[in-house]
């Protein structure tokens, strides 16, 4: 649950769209737990994705 909160936080920091890869290296998670965690996301429609591999919070 802590990488949940993790990854949910960054988004609402982020400023643009961004990848697994940014996510992952933005907060030193595993880049497979932070695909587990977007996907969690997309399910909750929490996360939109504006361009292809692209995500941000959903307004």
């Amino acid at each position: 649950m802590e990488s949940y909160h993790a990854v949910l936080a960054f988004f609402e920091q982020a400023e643009e769209p961004v990848n697994a890869g940014k996510v992952a290296e933005a907060t030193g998670l595993d880049k497979k737990e932070v695909s587990k965690v977007m996907t969690t996301l997309k399910k909750e429609e929490k996360i939109v994705s504006p361009k292809r591999c692209y995500w941000e919070l959903k307004k």
